[in-house]
């Protein structure tokens, strides 16, 4: 059997390949609540013999949201619809993931195909953003608000009760968002946070707030379900976070409990030039896996089946983590398998069509 189809287990969890569904935003909510949409776009995805299916980043609080259209867990009404989902996704033998966020200073927008910019606080849809340091995102957009010690701690709050709800509501994998720009990696970048207290300037006091919110979701997420963190491993630009931060942080989350590191990169500072390729962010992962012994996943034009099965087997990440060929393809794992000669199960459903030529 190929690396790619052979098991993972996670604490208690056993991922039977692995294959993860990134979280993708889908802008499909009203008020937070998840949607029919969400259940057949995440429901398709472990249909199609993912290991893992994440749930897009869901908003901790309103003022968390990317956009007034985002998913959100902020109030126990979320829950109902949510345990559908996660009840459906785990009836496939996949394992239910939600990632958990804050937008911060890039929350306040309209969705992708509205125009995507900032919206402000006295029209519909948009609201006050807050951030590390009143620095905007873009030139010309409205400063945010400057975070103060009882806004933090309502930060961590909003994520503790945010993990609380998703285990109600079936999920067996958190991860936290810390990374594409949003508020946990706004504090820790320098470009970002210019903070002269606790959780600004060393690189111990930016990574504060994230350790804070880990041990917040600890005292309520069991010990035995894991609990995963999405970095950017690169700011892509001058005297922002870098690699070597990353694998210092990567070490220190390994000692505070968490089970893997999602690895991304970018998305802090606008127009820089990103070295765009095939799996141009799997050597991050691999750094990060090799130096510090954390598990990681990869993530980033990851496409084919042998590009996959060469990342694991080069022992350059644990998972591969996978958005826009998911899009396109619900169904790659079982496309994959039989690319490199795999026999896994199908659905009982689909299994008259399994090798049929017609």
């Amino acid at each position: 059997m190929s690396t790619l189809f052979s098991s993972y287990t996670c604490k208690s969890i056993v991922l039977k390949n692995r294959l993860v569904v990134s979280p993708m935003c889908q802008y499909s909510s009203e008020d937070g609540f998840a949607t029919d949409w969400h259940l057949v776009h995440l429901g398709s995805r472990a249909v199609g013999g993912a290991a893992v299916v994440i749930a897009e980043a869901t908003a901790v609080s309103p003022g968390g949201r990317i956009s007034a259209d985002d998913l959100g867990i902020w109030k126990d009404d979320h829950i109902d619809k949510l345990k559908q989902i996660a009840s459906f996704i785990k009836a496939q033998h996949a394992v239910a993931g939600i990632q958990l966020a804050h937008a911060g200073r890039k929350a306040s927008t309209r969705s992708p195909w509205k125009g995507g910019m900032q919206v402000p606080p006295e029209e519909t849809g948009g609201w006050q953003t807050v951030a590390p340091s009143a620095i905007a995102y873009n030139d010309g957009e409205r400063m945010p608000v400057a975070l103060d010690k009882e806004g933090i701690q309502k930060i961590m709050l909003d994520f503790r009760l945010a993990a609380q709800r998703a285990l109600e509501a079936g999920f067996n994998l958190v991860e936290l968002h810390a990374a594409h720009g949003y508020l946990i990696h706004q504090f820790l970048s320098p470009l970002s946070n210019k903070r002269t207290d606790e959780y600004g300037g060393s690189f111990e006091n930016r990574v504060r707030l994230l350790l804070e919110i880990i041990a917040s979701v600890q005292t309520v997420w069991p010990k035995t379900l894991p609990l995963w963190v999405r970095i950017s491993a690169t700011d892509w630009a001058e005297g922002g976070w870098d690699t070597e931060e990353s694998v210092k942080l990567s070490a220190v989350l390994k000692e505070r409990g968490i089970d893997l590191i999602d690895v991304s990169s970018g998305g802090l500072a606008p127009h820089v030039q990103i070295p765009v390729g095939p799996a141009y962010q799997t050597p991050f992962a691999s750094r990060i896996r090799k130096e510090t012994g954390m598990p990681t996943g990869t993530v980033g034009l990851i496409t084919a089946a042998r590009q996959a099965e060469n990342i694991l087997q080069n022992g350059d990440a644990d998972l591969i983590v996978m958005a826009r060929e998911f899009l396109r393809d619900p169904y790659f794992p079982m496309h994959a398998a039989a690319q490199l000669g795999d026999d896994i199960e199908w659905p009982a459903q689909y299994r008259r069509a399994k090798g049929s030529g017609r």
